[in-house]
């Protein structure tokens, strides 16, 4: 697949997702991009040679792209001005207009939340969505971009579930100068026997399985050993 069909796919996939966030009440919209999504992905030309090979004719250009019930007159337009310039105006304007919630939505994500079960729980009042908003601003503000507010967020949802820590996004403001310090919990094994634990004896070449302060030499098969994590 060529790569501008591939990077046009991922804008429309991005640009269904962030109409989804944004609450988008036609669903038709969101489904228009994934279709085109996949059309794209799957399309063995080039888009860009499509078009420029293209006669103009009396023909506006971009009409090479339609496909019924696939890509209509909108989508066809848009890979035409990412072929002449580069981007989407609209995607651009989509992902900043939903930045905020972007943010919050990756908040909830990191937690295990999904979208739609965020917004179920939002009509229910049981997320009081304002309630994360300024703090999603003041995230933002502090990381400069999208992008790294949300790996802050994946930093220290990593570190915290590592460690069965609770976190809020302001736990990402206190823990902002030590994100490059910030490791998950070390997962830690070690082998039991029976329910005893196990030691292995590197000048005897030998594990010894401790019982009633007793150390006693392993006469088992090695597959009888338990390996438990240690939190």
């Amino acid at each position: 697949m060529e790569e501008i069909n591939k990077k046009i796919a991922e804008i429309f996939r991005e640009m269904a997702e962030l109409l989804d966030i944004n609450g988008e009440k036609i669903p038709q919209r969101i489904n228009a991009y994934k279709k085109a999504a996949v059309y794209l992905e799957n399309l063995k030309t080039d888009v860009s040679e499509i078009y420029s090979s293209a006669d103009s004719g009396q023909v506006k250009k971009w009409q090479v792209f339609l496909v019924p019930k696939v890509i209509g007159e909108k989508n066809a337009k848009k890979i035409e001005e990412y072929i002449r310039h580069g981007k989407i105006k609209e995607y651009e304007e989509l992902k900043e207009e939903t930045a905020i919630k972007q943010i919050v939505t990756h908040y909830f994500q990191s937690k295990g939340l999904g979208l739609q079960e965020l917004k179920e729980n939002a009509k229910k009042r049981k997320i009081v969505y304002s309630r994360f908003t300024k703090p999603a601003k003041q995230l933002l503000d502090l990381a400069g971009s999208i992008k790294n507010a949300k790996q802050a967020i994946d930093t220290v949802s990593k570190w915290a579930t590592s460690r069965k820590l609770d976190y809020a996004i302001e736990t990402v403001f206190k823990k902002w100068l030590e994100l490059d310090q910030l490791k998950p919990k070390e997962i830690v094994k070690k082998p039991f026997y029976k329910g005893y634990p196990m030691f292995w004896v590197e000048t005897k070449k030998k594990w010894f399985v401790v019982k009633d302060n007793e150390w006693l030499e392993f006469a088992d098969n090695e597959n009888t050993i338990e390996w438990r994590i240690i939190q």
